[in-house]
């Protein structure tokens, strides 16, 4: 614990030259015999309560593996894997099993994002023409607009998705609009010939119910978006481009909410100019900082060890290869890989990071207000997985709330979950609420929280109910511990 906090060549904050680095030692080793003391075994009966609820989740949809990890106040507890990662080749799924995380990624690049936007390299409301004159002005009825790299990230940019009908798309947003908010249970099916209907940013649908794009909504999987198999590879970020530059918007931007993946690859162009670096080269920089030792854009040419295998099912309900497809279209929004192991660390330091205060043994590697500022609900968004939060910076947010006593207790949390050809994944944070880790422990160094993180080899699979049934049964546990 101490290594990862104390790298070499980082300053110390003043505070820790105040007090003194053996006292600050002091402190994190007693956090860290504390957590020895509780031991996997203080969270037998949350492990236990986990496995059932993952593998009725593997049984139903018939997903070949199934890995997991949690963490509790930073240190992780639990790492499983169910299944297999190649089935061809009998190899297990295991922590170190490397598989596509897709939409999360997005959360990757808004910490590139607000990295550079805390050293002063990038303006969140410029025009992104500053950044990238290669993507032209747009104009909406007639009007010249402004897109910003703030209405990019909350995807408010009326930028087109997959679907490039954009009377298509506009006609299902005006439907969606009309229609009052369903009162249809999860995983409620609409069946018409044999296929699933859907409509964009409808709740995540129960596991396996239907597919599951990308974006976190579902799909007609006999109606599959071309651009979501893209073959074609990129070279550049500014190359991906030319797939959606020149299409007009869905809508004036900042009016309404159209999740897209395309806005992302926008973004990457924006991390490039501002950071004066390649994409790539810059998120594998941060990944490096930030300890993340496995996760990698997903290239077809470089030996990764430990790569998953992915999978779906044909007309015929029998398991397959998933189809070839590349992302270099998409690197900033769907198309890196990763391991649990490597999304727990990804998601401590950002707790850390949102907790951490003066009296912290170091500082987080984003600041406590850009934090609060990444995880604040944006207006006029949707949480495609979850109907109860709203989209973020990257991230869907689901605040506290009970509005009457005895009844449902919304928990705050964050987090995203990622569709891809053959893949489906989740990352989930419950942080230790403010009051409770600030007035009632007597070890207040971050993270407090739970972090929660799966990822699979089947697509089509909504896992966010999951992980937040999963995060409640390890607070639970923690609360009897403490």
């Amino acid at each position: 614990m101490l290594s990862r906090l104390l790298r070499p060549g980082r300053a110390l904050p003043a505070m820790v030259m105040g007090l003194g680095l053996a006292m600050a030692a002091a402190r994190i080793a007693e956090d860290e015999a504390e957590r020895k003391r509780k031991g996997p075994g203080a969270y037998s009966r949350a492990i236990e309560r986990s496995q059932e609820f993952l593998r009725r989740i593997k049984d139903e949809v018939g997903s070949p593996g199934m890995v997991v990890g949690v963490s509790v106040d930073g240190e992780a507890v639990w790492t499983e894997g169910l299944g297999f990662a190649d089935i061809e080749n009998s190899m297990p799924c295991a922590a170190e099993s490397v598989m596509r995380v897709a939409s999360i990624s997005k959360s990757f690049t808004m910490a590139a994002l607000a990295k550079l936007w805390e050293e002063g390299k990038l303006d969140l409301d410029a025009p992104v023409q500053q950044y990238v004159p290669e993507f032209p002005v747009k104009e909406f009825e007639g009007e010249k607009v402004t897109i910003s790299p703030r209405l990019l990230i909350s995807h408010l940019s009326g930028i087109r998705h997959y679907e490039k009908d954009i009377q298509k798309v506009r006609k299902k947003i005006a439907k969606k609009s009309s229609q009052p908010e369903s009162t249809a249970t999860e995983g409620t099916k609409e069946k018409s010939g044999g296929a699933f209907k859907a409509e964009f940013s409808k709740p995540e649908a129960k596991c396996g119910t239907k597919e599951q794009d990308i974006s976190g909504t579902q799909k007609d999987q006999k109606d599959d978006v071309e651009e979501f198999y893209i073959k074609e590879k990129f070279e550049t970020v500014i190359d991906a481009l030319e797939l959606f530059k020149n299409d007009p918007l869905v809508f004036k931007p900042g009016t309404q909410f159209l999740y897209s993946t395309h806005a992302w690859t926008l973004l990457s162009a924006v991390v490039e100019r501002a950071s004066g670096q390649k994409f790539l080269e810059y998120m594998k920089q941060m990944f490096k900082d930030m300890g993340m030792k496995d996760t990698v854009a997903e290239e077809h040419e470089p030996i990764i060890y430990n790569r998953a295998r992915f999978y779906t099912f044909n007309d015929k309900k029998r398991l397959i290869n998933a189809p070839y497809v590349d992302n270099s279209c998409k690197w900033a929004g769907g198309g890196f890989l990763s391991t649990v192991n490597d999304l727990l660390t990804f998601g401590n330091v950002l707790l850390y990071s949102y907790q951490a205060s003066t009296t912290s043994p170091l500082p987080g590697f984003l600041k406590k207000d850009t934090m609060s500022m990444v995880w604040k609900q944006v207006h006029n968004t949707e949480m495609s997985w979850d109907k109860d939060g709203k989209y973020a910076m990257g991230w869907g947010t689901v605040e506290e709330n009970q509005e009457c006593g005895y009844c449902k207790h919304q928990k705050h949390y964050v987090s995203h979950t990622g569709g891809a050809v053959g893949a489906s994944s989740v990352i989930l944070i419950l942080p230790e609420e403010e009051n409770t880790f600030h007035l009632t422990k007597k070890r207040t160094s971050p993270p407090k929280g739970i972090v929660v993180a799966i990822i699979c080899n089947m697509q089509g699979v909504g896992l966010n109910s999951t992980a937040l049934k999963i995060a409640l049964e390890f607070e639970k546990d923690k609360s009897i511990c403490s």
